[in-house]
């Protein structure tokens, strides 16, 4: 598939999440390819200032399976970037684009999981709070998808799947680095993770899947909130923090999103690309079919 700066990043540490190293290797060197000049990897266009860490931590194990130096090199290139160049609020909120002051929700997949991989514990959870201060609606447990600093307002307040879903596994996956001696952290990201899955949860179909909106029926059938949502409930029943009461709920979004792939193996009726405005397909949701399996096989859930 064709691959932008963040569906580079999310395939990447898919095959890392899968213990495929030679893959998670090749994928680096294709992003060192296209290195632009600031330190992001993968772009293609302009890109977006943070979307490019969405691999940092799988470009981070590639320099460190090969040795390289200019796979390393490349890669503290990007962190370089990501702590001090990228466009980021007073508080420290690093934005998600260069055309304005927004914040996303896709965007705790991607810097805070890349600054806790590399150490940066405090860099990642002030990231993780300031997109939870602009986006966070505490009575749906749910999070809008687009705040804007310069009109302090929502610019999408919908709660968009897709968002809450790279929202779960990006905490997940800052959960699972976070060292001992960051207990206190741990536990204040293991109940906003907990609430996060529950506010999608109350509205998951009968049928294991969800709405595009996740509180709104009548938009379309969205997949790859359920893969996404069933990797982090593995990742967390295995790393601890969520109760095993939770896999029912994830191997039905696993069993809906497997009957969602068709002979050719592609996921179908995700929010899809280019536009991700209405049903199709996306190298994310190619991407989460496979952290979806790698979770819940290293978790021992049914093949």
């Amino acid at each position: 598939m064709q691959r932008r700066d963040w569906e580079q990043g999310v395939l990447a540490q898919a095959f890392l999440e899968a213990g495929d190293d030679e893959n998670v290797v090749l994928l680096t060197k294709a992003a060192i390819v296209q290195r632009v000049s600031d330190g992001r990897l993968g772009v293609v266009d302009a890109g977006s200032p943070t979307d490019p860490a969405m691999g940092g931590e799988a470009y981070w194990r590639a320099a460190q399976i090969t040795g390289d130096a200019e796979v390393k090199d490349a890669v503290l290139g990007m962190l370089e970037w990501i702590l001090h160049k990228a466009p980021r609020a007073p508080d420290g909120t690093l934005y998600h684009i260069f055309e304005g002051p927004q914040v996303w929700s896709d965007g705790y997949f991607s810097a805070p999981c890349f600054l806790a991989a590399m150490g940066h514990y405090d860099e990642a959870i002030l990231q993780i709070d300031g997109y939870r201060k602009r986006l966070w609606d505490p009575g749906k447990k749910l999070l809008a998808h687009i705040w804007d600093d310069g009109q302090k307002a929502e610019n999408r307040k919908d709660f968009w799947g897709g968002g809450n879903g790279w929202a779960a596994a990006g905490l997940a996956r800052v959960i699972r680095v976070l060292p001992n001696n960051r207990r206190e952290d741990r536990q204040r990201l293991v109940a906003f993770a907990t609430d996060l899955i529950d506010g999608c949860i109350a509205h998951q179909r009968p049928d294991g899947l969800f709405h595009d909106v996740v509180d709104r029926p009548e938009t379309f059938l969205e997949t790859n909130l359920a893969q996404m949502l069933a990797f982090a409930i593995y990742s967390g029943v295995l790393d601890g923090w969520l109760p095993q009461r939770y896999r029912v709920a994830a191997d039905r979004m696993r069993t809906a999103a497997r009957s969602q792939m068709d002979g050719f193996g592609y996921v179908q009726h995700v929010c899809g690309a280019p536009n991700f405005d209405r049903s199709g397909t996306s190298t994310e949701a190619q991407g989460f079919a496979i952290m979806m399996e790698a979770a819940g096989r290293k978790l021992g859930s049914p093949y």
